[in-house]
């Protein structure tokens, strides 16, 4: 196998073969020039090489950049794109609901002003999140969630941004990635008795917004064993390493030698991979 191109955060999908079995698509190209898919989770328990060869495009614009924000943007675009609009971070601050756009009104009508779901996610432990209802489970798999479970449907963002908040003083709204890449096991009991305490924390102003039956949903992901002291793979300080690939949770590669390499971080670097 010999891939050459920009690096983009990996897509995430629903296993055929195991139920609850999540797999992976590479569809980072290049910037300038699409190139077909590949599947990394297809590649676990293989040897691979991947070399930075010292190039970084913008993956809004394709400019070649210096260093990144945000995904793997320019500074430009990072203050400029409508992807990377304050509610974004902050949901509770989108105004699109109320016809009012932050930067981008087509973008936000399209991302800000729809459905949205205020969840619990099991990660590195129970923390609270917020994404649109067509991004379930997508977003779980993404964060390595062990378990997840939706706790309120919401017509727009900001109403799941304001829920966000409350519960933000009872619970994470962060991950520790260096917990979650260890083994966590799937907790269904967890979950439903974090989403009743939300109920009461949230109270009867919210009520309406509750969502009461849907049930936890597991996330299985592919990994032959998890390191058990982690050491991170920047490409700006090693920009060349081989090892063999021991599974993928998140947007991490799990590498031999407790070695991990975050693939969302590196967006927009040019790399050749080979095995």
């Amino acid at each position: 196998m010999n891939w050459e191109g920009n690096l983009r955060k990996m897509a995430v999908k629903w296993g055929s073969s195991a139920k609850n079995e999540v797999q992976y698509r590479w569809v980072g190209a290049d910037i300038l020039e699409s190139m077909p898919p590949m599947d990394p989770h297809l590649w676990i328990g293989q040897e691979l090489t991947l070399e930075f060869e010292g190039v970084i495009h913008c993956v809004a614009t394709g400019k070649r950049i210096r260093k990144t924000y945000g995904e793997g943007m320019s500074y430009d675009a990072w203050i400029n794109a409508p992807q990377a609009v304050e509610s974004v971070f902050n949901p509770e601050l989108s105004r699109i609901h109320e016809g009012i756009a932050l930067r981008d009104r087509e973008w936000e009508e399209a991302h800000h002003n729809q459905p949205h779901v205020v969840y619990i996610s099991h990660t590195s432990g129970l923390k609270v999140g917020v994404t649109r209802a067509t991004n379930v489970p997508y977003r779980w798999m993404d964060q390595g969630a062990a378990g997840a479970i939706v706790i309120a449907n919401t017509p727009y963002r900001q109403l799941a941004g304001e829920l966000e908040v409350a519960l933000k003083t009872h619970m994470a709204d962060k991950t520790n990635f260096r917990k979650m890449l260890a083994q966590v096991d799937f907790d269904a009991k967890l979950l439903l008795d974090a989403r009743e305490d939300a109920f009461e924390w949230l109270g009867e102003a919210y009520e309406s917004f509750f969502e009461g039956d849907a049930p936890p949903m597991e996330m299985i992901y592919p990994v032959l064993s998890y390191p058990a002291k982690i050491k991170s793979i920047r490409l700006d300080k090693v920009p060349s390493f081989s090892g063999v690939l021991l599974g993928i949770k998140g947007q991490y590669l799990l590498f031999d030698e407790n070695r991990v390499f975050n693939v969302r971080n590196h967006a927009g670097y040019r790399v050749k991979l080979s095995s």
